[in-house]
């Protein structure tokens, strides 16, 4: 029997002054329990975000956090809620997605000019349920899918990943 439970991301990791909003689906079942973004230890977020911007994978969570958002990098998810047995975006019940208020995040912190999608997943979210309602800031905002850094994308290397995610440290200045 599918479960039913609903599950339900984290508020945003946000800094003054965010240039670029890397946007996930919703956390994954070890994400969710450790309450920590990408907090699965095979997911390479943390791991290519040291790689970008200078510092240890060896931070506790708090830490990595606080390094990140001293740069103008956001981080949300664009799924707000959703029904999705085990960890899997493909396991998502794409007609109970609620998505964050992604819209209002925008409209509040207006010196984001690009949006990275931490997978095709989120990308897909994002123009269902969020990209109609944009009006003006879909022209003001550059919006790219990277490859997930999830461990379920196991066909790149780790450092074909990072190679294309360095966009991200470029959007910065």
């Amino acid at each position: 029997m599918v479960s039913e439970v609903r599950k339900s991301s984290f508020p945003p990791l946000v800094g003054p002054r965010p240039q670029v909003l890397v946007l996930g689906s919703i956390p994954g079942e070890e994400a969710l329990r450790k309450q920590q973004y990408y907090g699965n230890p095979q997911n390479a977020f943390w791991s290519i975000m040291a790689q970008l911007f200078g510092f240890s994978t060896d931070l506790d969570y708090q830490d990595k956090v606080a390094s990140l958002t001293a740069h103008p990098i956001a981080v949300w998810d664009v799924i707000g809620s959703c029904i999705r047995p085990g960890s899997l975006d493909s396991s998502i019940d794409g007609a109970s997605v609620e998505p964050n208020e992604l819209i209002e995040f925008l409209r509040e912190h207006t010196t984001i000019h690009s949006v990275f999608f931490n997978g095709s997943r989120a990308q897909q979210e994002f123009r269902r349920h969020v990209q109609p309602g944009l009006g003006s800031l879909d022209r003001r905002i550059s919006m790219t899918r990277l490859p997930s850094t999830s461990p379920a994308m196991a066909r790149l290397r780790p450092a074909d990943k990072l190679e294309q995610w360095r966009v991200v440290r470029q959007a910065v200045t």
